[in-house]
């Protein structure tokens, strides 16, 4: 069980969570970078707004990554599909030497 101390944009505070202080350091030092990048490219002064876009920034990158682990496991789900280039006879063969060199090496 891991305790952070948080100070970020005039706000201090304590949270005791799951995980380790390591990691909630790093999920901490992740927000404040996302937090000065806004502040610098965007002049934002007022706490609450760059919370909120900070919060947005994370969500879509949380969203497009979790979109990108759909596409690659229904793309590896689908490798074998009928629709794939190879034909019934190629994968018979493939199929047929492995189990040759099996056998010729037990």
């Amino acid at each position: 069980m891991g305790l952070l101390k948080i100070d970020v944009l005039g706000s201090s505070f304590a949270i005791q969570a799951k995980e380790d202080d390591e990691y909630l350091k790093k999920l901490l030092n992740y927000y404040t970078q996302i937090i000065t990048e806004i502040e610098k490219s965007d002049h934002l002064k007022d706490p609450k707004k760059t919370a909120i876009l900070a919060g947005i920034l994370l969500v879509d990158e949380l969203y497009k990554e979790k979109e990108r682990n759909a596409k690659l496991l229904h793309d590896s789900d689908n490798k074998y599909a009928p629709e794939d280039n190879r034909d019934d006879d190629e994968i018979n063969s493939i199929t047929s030497d492995l189990i040759s060199q099996i056998e010729q090496v037990l």
